[in-house]
């Protein structure tokens, strides 16, 4: 552990914390959260020696605090025996620019509800383009929860830890040693909630439904046995599977049922899956219009009920999930909620309000667009008008303009987050997660998880993302 680094950030925080050996106490905790934005800055854009002690403060901190990354898994397991309501639908949020910001709106949201089950998240694809490793993203939620004063176990899952199929045919083991090693980065940083994708295998062109999950259900029971050895001692990590690839067809009870028996039989001794991704009608960032508006997409809601109960009541899991919600109409997101949905994702929507936010500067929205039009011209298709060129492909600018908008004026940044938080309140409510709070101290006992020094910054490598959902 650098020392020098080590006295840098701690003047940061104005003798809020002290460094007592491998432990952080926090001395004063509210001269901690007015300084805690300064740490998790250092912590994203300092040097790698800086980003790790930032890093580490952050989450020794939280632990001192009582905020501790969980797993769902028993919360969800308690659902499928029926011992935990299913009132509510757990919406899974990934922050793909402003994390630490957005998170902010989250917990303040939250708060303002006494919501617990509630999940950040990030996919693999969004890992990359997003220039956010797993480290960095933890610290930006548990600092965003120091910030706003949250307390309790906080949900940080891997979304879309996806095979690509593209890959996969070139180099099989190539393509599951990448998972691998990003499931380990993951767990290291405190994911303690994965979901495994390897429904892109999934080839229903063959006449027998084992023989077209089969590959899907072996790998993720693979995934799932090296999670279970890499996960901390005293947290059961959560793991999802899917069935259905988001923006094919619908998935079936006879697709559920061939995933998860062959799914049981090979996967050995080890604890399973907790819940199934399904496909109903959505698409994953919502099909674009020529003039870049969103259609609008029928989700198959009966679908969500009939193969929900079906996986709480043959084979215990908290139920099925839904992707590719954020860009639903408002009146669809009760609905979840009717149907007893175990999971719902969303995404695009966020990023679309803060890139579309008028507290942007235009001139920042046309540098994006311009680096789009430079770098990522390939992607256009030649059907493509320019509207749904600059849509389906400005999430690839996030990553290149992080600084940017983590710079933009204070003003900007809480109109922005004033935003947000009435977005998160509205969809909070919609799908009805206030007061579960209570529900999640219930069955969630978080262990405390400490790390001896400053876990080293990963820088990981670029990787193409095409093919990969998000």
């Amino acid at each position: 552990m650098s020392e020098t680094k080590m006295q840098e950030i701690l003047g940061l925080v104005k003798g809020a914390v002290q460094v007592e050996g491998e432990r952080v106490k926090v001395v004063d905790e509210k001269v901690l959260q007015e300084n805690i934005s300064a740490i998790i800055f250092q912590g994203v854009f300092g040097d790698d020696a800086t980003k790790a002690v930032a890093r580490w403060i952050i989450w020794e901190a939280a632990q001192t605090l009582g905020i501790k990354p969980a797993s769902i898994h028993e919360l969800y397991m308690a659902r499928g025996r029926g011992e935990a309501p299913l009132n509510f639908t757990v919406p899974a949020m990934n922050l793909r620019m402003l994390a630490y910001d957005s998170a902010r709106a989250v917990f303040r949201a939250a708060r303002k509800l006494d919501a617990g089950a509630f999940i950040f998240e990030i996919a693999r694809s969004e890992i990359s383009y997003t220039d956010q490793r797993p480290s960095e993203y933890v610290s930006a939620v548990l600092a965003a929860a120091i910030k706003e004063g949250y307390r309790g176990p906080v949900f940080i899952q891997g979304d879309h830890f996806q095979a690509s199929a593209k890959k996969f045919k070139q180099d099989p083991d190539s393509e599951i040693n990448a998972i691998k090693e990003l499931i380990e980065e993951a767990i290291t940083a405190g994911f303690y909630n994965i979901d495994i994708d390897t429904s892109t295998l999934v080839d229903i062109s063959r006449p027998d439904l084992d023989e077209q999950q089969k590959l899907n259900y072996e790998l993720c029971a693979e995934f799932t046995r090296f999670i279970r050895e890499k996960q901390p001692a005293g947290v059961t990590i959560s793991v999802g599977g899917e069935i259905g690839e988001v923006g094919e067809r619908n998935s079936t009870e006879e697709d559920l049922e061939a995933f998860m028996k062959g799914f049981n039989r090979v996967k050995g001794e080890v604890e399973g899956v907790s819940k199934l991704s399904i496909q109903t009608g959505t698409h994953h960032g919502g099909v674009v219009l020529p003039d870049g508006t969103l259609a609008q997409v029928a989700i198959d809601f009966d679908v969500l009920k009939r193969l929900g109960e079906l996986a709480r009541k043959k084979y215990g899991l908290g139920g099925v999930v839904q992707h590719g919600a954020s860009t639903l109409p408002d009146s669809a997101f009760h609905k979840f909620v009717e149907v007893q949905t175990c999971e719902v994702h969303l995404a695009t929507a966020f990023q679309n309000m803060i890139i579309e936010h008028k507290a942007v500067p235009e001139s920042l929205r046309q540098e994006m667009y311009e680096w789009l039009k430079a770098n990522v011209a390939s992607e256009r298709k030649p059907t493509d008008t320019e509207a749904q060129f600059i849509y389906k492909t400005r999430k690839k600018a996030v990553g290149p303009f992080k600084k940017q908008f983590w710079t933009l004026p204070e003003e900007s940044l809480k109109a922005i987050g004033e935003d947000l938080e009435k977005q998160f309140t509205f969809l909070f409510e919609q799908l009805n997660i206030k007061g579960t709070k209570a529900v999640v101290e219930k069955f969630i006992k978080a262990p405390e998880i400490h790390h001896a020094e400053p876990l080293a910054v990963k820088a990981g490598k670029k990787e193409s993302t095409e093919g990969l959902a998000d």
